[in-house]
């Protein structure tokens, strides 16, 4: 068990550090929550039975955090797109969804419409989409037609469905979205 684990349950279930400390090396000796309740209360300060099983369940929590957290890092190292300022992004964050929200854009991903869509290509039109810029896009969306994309409809729908794509895997657009 981390220090680091110890501090952060301690000040979350406001109780001191020996009683986390004292309470995890019982419950890692296999000691059940009723079992320290009752018979160990000089170890763990009178803990409940209430507070052991947070102090377990949160060391739980924080321990799974971390095995994800060293997942998805060699995830994107492997990828070779981990820059420091992911790095560090990643390693800051304290809970799962904010560990998977920065994950979201570099996770294998099944074959969705985007991905087909920037197979034929069209992820250069889906960036003309997002700049908005005051052209004709059905003229642009033209020049992208070849054996793949037959008609300017379907080029469009491509482009649509990147742009989709994008915005859903933008962090900070789905914060704006929950709030």
């Amino acid at each position: 068990m981390e220090g680091k684990y110890i501090k952060r349950i301690s000040a979350n279930l406001q109780i001191s550090e020996k009683q986390v400390v004292n309470t995890l090396e019982l419950l890692g000796e296999g000691a059940t929550i009723p079992f320290i309740s009752r018979y160990r209360k000089e170890r763990t300060g009178n803990l409940d039975e209430v507070q052991i099983e947070e102090i377990k369940s949160l060391q739980e929590k924080f321990t799974e955090i971390e095995k994800r957290r060293e997942s998805i890092l060699n995830a994107i190292e492997k990828t070779g797109k981990l820059t420091d300022e992911l790095k560090a992004k990643i390693q800051k964050a304290q809970e799962m969804n904010e560990l998977e929200d920065l994950y979201l854009p570099y996770k294998q991903k099944r074959k969705t419409r985007a991905v087909k869509a920037r197979e034929k290509g069209l992820e250069p039109l889906s960036d003309i989409i997002l700049k908005e810029q005051n052209i004709d896009i059905e003229l642009k969306a033209e020049s992208f037609l070849n054996d793949e994309v037959e008609t300017v409809e379907e080029a469009l729908q491509g482009a649509r469905d990147i742009v989709a794509e994008k915005i859903n895997e933008d962090v900070k657009a789905r914060n704006r979205r929950k709030s």
